[in-house]
């Protein structure tokens, strides 16, 4: 499959193949998902026992609810296994069928057990686009995710209000008369505006996994250990850049299988997620670790590409990384330090 050939995903078994529009149409309203919205429980027994008939060994008992299903190690093991199959990702995967229609079944609690692997999916998704294999089911998920996104959003950009630095606040002395507008805030766009897609073409690719990144950090307090541990190994992967132990000796290697370009829309939503792996998941030391991984190979990649902001994002968030590592992580800058010299 040609890299700029757009790959219909009405629905993962690639139907409609062959259509090639310049118009990229909204897939977010799929035929077959026809139940109400208010029948929680049933769309959870219907998604187990379709996932029953997919796995490799049958789900435990305890398996009855999406809380279960989302936490179950045993079944994120066997799922993980399939995703990363050579073969996986194909228009015609079972597994990537069920991900897409349990995510638009609308069910919120199902909808996170689908981005509890989208790590994963992302992650094999642009490591393997390069080698031009069909993957359509892969592509058929994240445009779901994209989709659902751009809805949710109503198509707007997400936007942070910040001071405006050029003039003076209200708590400094200027010489010079204080604007009336002294105090405005000026919007910063975090995530631009979202058009509708039903493609991936090879100039969106970064855009559409970037948004569903985007997704998958909003709800990332809900997200098990294992995905965010998952979403970290890959970003070492994608680096390109892997640091080793020998003998006591650490150093760095580069290599170029799973090495892929990482644009700003891309690394932003990837930065966010390594930074709520380094600051909001102190208690799990496994996860630190493997955002400190991820934010030291990120950084040796952005110095070899010489990308300033990227430079600065991983530079900071080693910074914060090593701060929280320090023995002095409890120091308080307003406590007077005890001394015998006396300062004059």
């Amino acid at each position: 499959m040609s890299d700029d050939t757009p790959t219909p995903t009405t629905s993962p078994d690639g139907a409609g193949a062959g259509t090639d529009t310049d118009t990229d149409t909204d897939t977010s309203e799929p035929t077959h998902s026809t139940s109400p919205p208010s029948d929680s429980p049933s769309k959870t027994q219907s998604a187990i026992q379709s996932l029953s008939s997919i796995l490799p060994s049958t789900p435990p008992p305890s398996l009855s609810s999406a809380f279960s299903l989302l936490h179950d190690p045993e079944v994120a093991a066997q799922i993980s296994s399939l995703l990363r199959h050579p073969n996986s990702g194909a228009g015609e995967n079972n597994l990537c069928r069920w991900l897409y229609d349990t995510f638009q079944s609308g069910d919120p609690d199902l909808q996170l057990v689908v981005l509890r692997f989208l790590p994963i999916i992302a992650g094999i998704y642009l490591s393997r686009v390069t080698i031009r294999k069909p993957l359509a089911g892969f592509e058929a998920v994240l445009l779901a995710l994209y989709a659902h996104e751009t809805t949710s959003r109503s198509g707007q950009p997400i936007t942070v209000s910040v001071p405006d630095l050029s003039h003076p606040s209200v708590y400094h002395e200027s010489n010079e008369p204080i604007k009336n507008n002294a105090t405005e805030l000026n919007l910063a766009v975090l995530s631009p505006t979202l058009e509708p897609h039903g493609t991936v073409r090879s100039t969106k690719r970064a855009r559409i996994v970037g948004v569903a990144l985007e997704l998958y950090y909003s709800k990332i307090s809900q997200m098990p250990v294992g995905s965010k541990i998952d979403f970290c190994e890959f970003c070492v992967v994608w680096s390109g850049h892997v640091y080793e132990e020998n003998d006591g000796e650490e150093r760095e290697r580069m290599g170029k299988e799973g090495r892929i370009p990482l644009p700003w829309e891309l690394l932003t939503p990837v930065l966010r997620i390594l930074g709520h792996c380094i600051m909001g998941a102190r208690e799990k030391k496994e996860v630190f670790e493997a955002a400190w991984a991820a934010c030291r190979s990120l950084h040796a990649r952005s110095m070899h590409d010489i990308n300033s902001r990227a430079i600065l994002a991983t530079g900071s968030l080693l910074r914060l990384g090593k701060m929280d590592m320090e023995p002095t992580q409890n120091f308080d800058p307003t406590k007077i330090p005890n001394s015998d010299v006396l300062s004059i």
